[in-house]
């Protein structure tokens, strides 16, 4: 019977056993199959936890499906898909991907409602002044980095302003990637229009000229540095170019997009930003250098020293996100949180230095973060407070009575009536 049936009663105080209401609504919308893969190693306890918690969504739905990869098996993959952490979960439906990290129901279950929306997150790339090459494979491009938005469910699209004269309407973020050779004024119109619209943006940008963009950073509040980050904290790993900047956990500042992110990131070539006071946007920095580094102005050469008189000592703000609502008409007017992105290096990103510590991971932290669903599936944590049994001295010494002298006293009378009456018999 218990092979053939299945009962199960959650009798905790707050049913930390079982699916909140939000989440059995969602799956009772989901009419198609779901795939659940978890890059798990072989270790019985992680992937026990796993099975148990992805069980709680297959009591409510049994067309979920769940297998194991063990991670150590499979390293091209791994690194195609983007896979960081062990046990990290991607979900299939429809033909589309969410990565979770995490086992926990709020994430989980926010990531099953962005597949039931069936939105396609369309990041369109500016080429045509030497930007990198969104599915290209040289070191300059992020072809690998591309490969892992494509794998994570989100539609790349490269365009060239000048042939289509305007930015699409299903643009969800809009990335300027280290262009090489200036705007023409019309196509600096289009990106501004697009921004004064509610348009998300990722603006990478590197040291040197700034290709006619200066309107851009106008609009947004911002300036470039001239010159380049030096850094030689990167000699203490070996790594001997100075112009390479590391960016540690305490220098991530206290963002959504950097919340639990604890890797080191790697930005070589990189160039600082300085934020403008603007009553438009809410400005907030991203990371930042260490107080060693310094802004150096002159030619870099075989030595390169700190110039009090020229150069800007560090801290340095590498990277910043503005915030703002804008109104936009659809079929009736919506209240929109624009969001942007804007860095001082876009190596990090490129097929070269992609696979280094974190920029991987960061790179798709920003991506989300720029296209995410502000329709939130809000999902109290239930708090264990049935965990503890409090017993007073008295009780449990009436307890330690009743299983340790009366049980067994009543267990040996029944035993010895039982055996009398098979001897009188």
């Amino acid at each position: 019977m218990s092979n053939k049936y299945f009962i199960e009663y959650d009798w905790t105080t707050n049913g930390r056993h079982t699916l909140s209401n939000a989440s059995q609504d969602l799956l009772a919308q989901m009419p198609d199959k779901i795939e659940v893969t978890s890059y798990a190693k072989e270790n019985s306890q992680l992937r026990d936890a796993i099975r148990k918690f992805i069980g709680k969504y297959q009591h409510h739905k049994s067309e979920i499906v769940l297998r194991f990869i063990n991670p150590d098996a499979v390293p091209d993959e791994m690194r195609n898909l983007g896979i960081s952490v062990n046990g990290e979960i991607i979900v299939h439906y429809q033909g589309r991907s969410e990565h979770v990290k995490s086992a926990d129901e709020q994430v989980f279950t926010n990531a099953l409602q962005r597949l039931a929306r069936n939105q396609q997150h369309w990041i369109v790339f500016v080429e045509g002044h030497g930007e990198r090459n969104a599915l290209g494979d040289k070191n300059h491009d992020v072809g690998e980095w591309v490969k892992q938005l494509f794998n994570q469910g989100y539609r790349v699209r490269p365009i060239n302003l000048i042939e289509t004269q305007t930015i699409p309407n299903n643009t969800g973020i809009l990335v300027i990637a280290s262009p090489r050779i200036d705007y023409l004024p019309g196509e600096v119109e289009i990106i501004i229009n697009y921004i004064n619209d509610g348009g998300n943006l990722l603006w990478l940008h590197e040291p040197g000229p700034i290709y006619n963009l200066d309107a851009l950073a106008k609009e947004l509040a911002l300036e470039f540095y001239e010159g380049t980050i030096i850094d030689y904290a990167g000699q203490l790993i070996g790594i001997n170019n100075p112009t390479i900047s590391l960016v540690t956990k305490t220098l991530y500042s206290p963002h959504p997009l950097t919340d639990g992110f604890e890797f080191t990131t790697l930005f070589p070539m990189a160039r600082a930003l300085k934020l403008l006071e603007s009553s438009i946007w809410v400005a907030k920095p991203l990371l930042s250098t260490g107080d060693h580094t310094w802004n150096e102005i002159a030619k870099l050469k075989d030595t390169i020293e700190f110039n009090k008189d020229s150069d800007t000592l560090g801290p340095l703000t590498l990277g910043i996100s503005l915030e703002r609502e804008v109104e936009t008409k659809e079929e009736e007017l919506v209240i929109k949180q624009q969001r942007i992105v804007v860095l001082g290096d876009g190596d990090f990103l490129s097929n070269t230095y992609l696979t280094n510590s974190g920029n991987s991971e960061l790179g798709t932290r920003i991506v989300n973060w720029l296209s995410s669903d502000d329709e939130f599936i809000p999902i109290p944590p239930k708090i264990l407070n049935d965990i503890q049994l409090s017993i007073s001295p008295v009780m449990l010494g009436i307890i330690g009575i009743l299983f340790l002298f009366i049980l067994p006293a009543i267990l040996i009378a029944i035993g010895i009536t039982v055996g009398l009456k098979r001897k009188n018999q």
